[in-house]
């Protein structure tokens, strides 16, 4: 009988999950099987991969011919570099003490790798959501400079009219009602600064918020260098890269240098239209469904080829 080591399929639509099992060859792919050895769930960030590699070792030792995507998993897991020791051990080339504290090292190594990308993942993600849900900038109104800059001349007006007020009554007391007449339009200029000061409005400042560019990273999918990348090629803004194709944004990634060709920018006009109409729960509740910007199915596709 042939034995083989494979992924049987789990969960429901667009939420794979898998289990790793040793099943007959001839048994369907997701009916009777063996045993269990592990759980693998490729929705995470590191892909998270529950193995007992101890059972796994004893069936490729026993001759279980795993999968490709099995065998990447045992890989990565280490089973197959605990062979390859085994094998050097039957051949005399190391000592039994010295193939298990090599793999003791190198699952050490492995496990701390893991922790510090799912660490960098978690961080990376909670700096996403801050940025997302943080509170928008307060934009202060164009006539708020004026206005409050009249505030103070109205004060100076009234103090104005209380000192001229004060100072005829003083003048027709003292006798001298014709001098305290022409010191009122010796003081008129404290009234006219107030318009003087206008240009503080800015209004041109104010015409230029339109231009800014937008955080492109919020889209899924677009780090700060593909950012940079869209920025230089005129996709500044959420209403830009809405209005352009999958194609054109993929051609720009094809003739940058580096690996942006890799990226796949097909959900990213979508995701900047409703980014661009403000529609935020909307876009976040989608975002949870997509994998590096990528609809899940097709993700689950590629890592499992």
């Amino acid at each position: 009988m042939s034995v083989k080591i494979r992924l049987q399929r789990r969960g429901r639509r667009k939420k794979p999950f898998y289990h790793i099992v040793i099943a007959d060859a001839r048994a369907p792919r997701d009916g009777k099987f063996i045993e269990k050895i592990g759980t693998y769930n490729p929705m995470t960030s590191p892909a998270t991969i529950d193995l007992d590699r101890d059972r796994a070792y004893d069936w490729l030792l026993k001759g279980a011919q795993p999968t490709d995507t099995a065998r990447a998993i045992l890989r990565f897991k280490g089973v197959l570099y605990r062979k390859h020791l085994m094998r050097g051990v039957n051949k005399g080339a190391m000592s039994q003490e010295q193939a298990d504290k090599l793999y003791e090292e190198w699952i050490a190594a492995k496990e701390a790798k893991i922790d510090a990308r799912r660490q960098k993942v978690a961080e990376e993600k909670a700096d996403w959501l801050k940025m997302v849900s943080g509170t928008p900038k307060k934009v202060a109104s164009p006539l708020a400079g004026p206005d409050d800059e009249h505030k103070p001349a109205e004060d100076d007006n009234k103090s104005f009219a209380d000192s001229v007020e004060q100072t005829t009554v003083e003048s027709v007391a003292a006798g001298a009602a014709p001098e305290a007449v022409e010191e009122a339009p010796a003081e008129e200029p404290v009234v006219e600064e107030a318009p003087a000061e206008e240009p503080v409005a800015e209004a041109p400042a104010v015409e230029e918020a339109p231009a800014e560019a937008d955080d492109l990273r919020k889209i899924e999918g677009i780090g700060p260098k593909i950012a940079e990348l869209l920025g230089n090629n005129g996709i500044s803004t959420f209403a830009a890269l809405a209005a352009a194709t999958p194609e054109s944004v993929k051609e720009i990634l094809t003739n940058a240098e580096g690996n942006f060709a890799t990226h796949d920018p097909t959900t990213w006009p979508e995701q900047a239209k409703m980014a661009a109409a403000g529609d935020w729960d909307a876009l976040k509740k989608w975002q949870d469904e997509l994998d590096g910007g990528k609809v899940v199915a097709e993700a689950a596709k590629e890592e499992e080829e």
